[in-house]
């Protein structure tokens, strides 16, 4: 029985959508990363899945590398491939997983992009306003200092309703990946910029809606609709400007660095798990770097013969 791997990689893409209700980010990549394997594979006369052989995974990892492709997306390609793979094995579409023998190339461990504490507080400051009717101003103030407080990604901020923020007891429920909610605390600061925005700018900003105004988003934009992400990056690189902060800064600058200026001050990593919403805590330990100057440090404290 033939097996086409358009039909099979249809029904994998459902399953682990619909069955696995993994998020639809991750849908996509491994919809991206498997046309690109299957039409390699077709490119080299392979239309059926049993005819697939260890050698033709191999040798499609081998053009990816002469392709230019990174080791992380190499490792990326190959970890949907083997996921791929499982399923048609766990369909008895193929009797054998030969996917199974070839290893992921490595990559290295790539410090994630991270501001010290000084260059946030440059941030947020820059961001502030000290005019109420500066709406915009006042919500961009807001939006950085909460994705600071609670180390939300750029999807999570965005989605952030009213009825998702607890004033009195400072959580927030955010919404992460593949629908799974968790609470996370803020502090003060963020408290008292979101107040100022909610009083003073939110109701200037959905005063803007020409239709039906916004009654459940948090962040507006200046037409008064729900923030988008795209605005959200804006957002942050005038911040960076404005702060004098000289290399490219992104949503994710701030995770990170929320995450490491926790662990630095003792959160343990299986908190800072919890907190960042990661599945796996081997996602968080990348936040245990330790920068040179701090090793020293602890080495002279902590060493008995150091000094």
């Amino acid at each position: 029985m033939a097996h086409g791997l358009q039909a099979v990689e249809s029904r994998f893409l459902t399953y682990v959508d619909v069955e696995r209700g993994l998020a639809h980010a991750t849908v996509d990549a491994y919809r991206r990363d498997l046309d690109r394997y299957i039409r390699w594979l077709g490119d080299h006369g392979i239309d059926d899945a049993q005819q697939i052989t260890t050698l033709h995974v191999e040798a499609f990892m081998q053009a990816l590398a002469l392709a230019g492709q990174s080791g992380t997306s190499r490792a990326r390609h190959l970890a949907s491939v083997h996921m791929f793979h499982r399923f048609m094995l766990g369909e008895r579409v193929v009797p054998d997983d030969v996917s199974q023998q070839v290893r992921a190339p490595k990559t290295g461990a790539k410090l994630p992009d991270v501001l010290d504490v000084d260059e946030v507080t440059a941030l947020l400051q820059a961001a502030q306003t000290s005019d109420p009717q500066d709406a915009a101003g006042l919500r961009d103030s807001a939006l950085l200092e909460f994705m600071y407080a609670t180390g939300c990604r750029v999807s999570e901020a965005v989605a952030v309703n009213l009825d998702d923020v607890d004033f009195d007891e400072c959580v927030v429920r955010l919404m992460g990946k593949g629908g799974k909610q968790r609470l996370v605390p803020f502090g003060d600061y963020a408290r008292r910029a979101l107040g100022e925005y909610l009083h003073h700018g939110r109701p200037a900003l959905a005063d803007k809606a020409k239709d039906e105004r916004e009654m459940r988003a948090m962040f507006l934009n200046l037409r008064g609709k729900r923030l988008s992400r795209q605005s959200v990056w804006e957002v942050i690189r005038r911040a960076g400007e404005r702060a004098h902060i000289d290399r490219p800064l992104h949503p994710h600058t701030l995770r990170h660095s929320f995450a490491t200026h926790l662990i630095q001050g003792g959160a343990d990593v299986r908190t800072v798990q919890e907190l960042l919403g990661h599945a796996s805590v081997k996602t968080t330990q990348i936040y245990t770097h330790i920068s040179p100057d701090k090793l020293i440090e602890t080495y002279i404290t902590a060493h008995p013969r150091a000094k």
